[in-house]
């Protein structure tokens, strides 16, 4: 069953993906790749990217300046979000949240617990809203960016799907900071 309303005009979002690693470059960066391709062939728009180390001070710093960026509409991070003492993204991320989605790392488990079974336990994917700017830490795997993208990104940041989605709200994430 399509969760598509066709009579609603898609909006395409402006995304930015940061992929955090202390040993990838831009040549190497397959998980970085497989956003921006799927990003682009959901008809939405990749207006930056970029690759830094895992220090959570410099992770936190990145995502601050993208989220003051009137041009972002949602910043993808992928690595830095296992259980090794490198990987910090999971609070760079948390250290800017103005709020959290909790439910964005349940759901990413379920879809990864169907791929990679128990394994799935180990991920700490994390989402939240900052200045009105979506952010959405995922594993640096290709794999797990398909699975993000594919089974929870592709739908929720498509203003058509039905019952609701993340883009249809986004007028209202910056709302408490507007004067009445």
């Amino acid at each position: 069953m399509s969760r598509i309303d066709e009579s609603k005009e898609f909006i395409p979002v402006r995304i930015a993906v940061l992929t955090v690693s202390d040993t990838r470059a831009l040549a190497e960066d397959r998980s970085g790749d497989v956003l921006a391709a799927r990003i682009a062939d959901a008809g939405h728009e990749l207006v930056q990217r970029a690759i830094i180390r895992d220090e959570r001070a410099q992770i936190a710093d990145q995502l601050r300046a993208w989220c003051a960026d009137g041009a972002i509409d949602v910043i993808i991070s992928t690595g830095g979000t296992g259980l090794t003492g490198r990987d910090v993204t999971v609070e760079a991320h948390r250290d800017v949240y103005e709020k959290e989605i909790d439910a964005f790392g349940t759901i990413f488990t379920i879809v990864s617990m169907q791929k990679i079974g128990t394994s799935a336990v180990q991920s700490r994917a994390t989402a939240g809203v900052v200045q009105g700017t979506y952010l959405f830490a995922l594993p640096g795997s290709p794999g797990a960016c398909k699975d993000a993208w594919d089974e929870i990104l592709l739908k929720q940041l498509d203003y058509r799907h039905r019952p609701c989605n993340f883009v249809e709200i986004m007028p209202r994430l910056d709302e408490h900071q507007r004067r009445k």
